[in-house]
């Protein structure tokens, strides 16, 4: 048997919610969802969280899938341990045609562009940040885990800034395993933000001020003069 590999054009789709008016402060969230959920719904939790002011562009997992049988219901996600490299390339190419599309479109440059990412999308979305840091200015990462082949011998750097938030009660990301995440993001961050907060594997819609805080902190040192930082 002799396996042969081709390329097809794949149909990708997002959601942009934009603030009516923007200016030097207004920041786009680029928001990902987790394995069997969509962009309707992240949108939905993301905008809940960060408030009206900020853009929202939620971007559909390229896999799809029913949820049960006899179900009509259909989620999405953005990786499985079959073929990996695959999914994390074109993982890559959605985000960064979603980032400079929506971008380009609203004036909002790279430094106030945030990568958001919810359970399955955020080891994906740590490693964009570390393979393309000029792309964005921070990264927030909810529920999740960072990827499981980073080697803290040798770390990858990481130039935006982090926030990862997560939770007492994950039954798929426990306390005892994201404790360690502050120390190891340290390693490859200078700037991080690491919240562990009561509760299961949910989005933390309530956690909206520890968002406007470091999203405040990140905007203004974005927008300080180069010899001023």
């Amino acid at each position: 048997m002799e396996e042969r590999t081709f390329s097809a054009r794949l149909g990708c789709r997002y959601l942009l919610r934009a603030p009516e008016h923007t200016d030097s402060r207004t920041v786009l969230v680029v928001a990902l969802h987790g394995f069997s959920q969509n962009p309707e719904d992240m949108l939905s939790l993301t905008a809940e969280m960060v408030g009206p002011r900020p853009a929202i562009a939620a971007i559909e997992g390229p896999y799809g899938f029913f949820l049960g049988v006899g179900v009509q219901k259909v989620g999405y996600g953005w990786i499985t341990s079959r073929r990996p490299a695959e999914s994390i390339r074109l993982h890559h190419e959605m985000v960064s045609h979603v980032l400079e599309e929506a971008g380009d479109e609203l004036a909002i440059p790279a430094e106030r562009r945030v990568l958001l990412g919810f359970s399955q999308s955020v080891s994906l979305n740590y490693r964009f940040a570390a393979a393309y840091p000029d792309a964005i200015g921070g990264v927030a990462a909810i529920c999740g885990a960072l990827p499981g082949d980073w080697d803290d011998a040798r770390p990858i750097p990481l130039r935006p800034a982090v926030l990862h938030v997560a939770r007492t009660h994950d039954e798929f990301y426990p306390a005892e395993r994201t404790e360690q995440y502050a120390r190891r993001l340290r390693l490859r961050c200078d700037d991080v933000d690491f919240q562990l907060l009561p509760g299961g594997h949910r989005f933390p819609s309530g956690a909206g001020a520890i968002w406007e805080n470091w999203l405040n902190r990140i905007v203004g040192q974005a927008l300080l003069p180069a010899g001023d930082l």
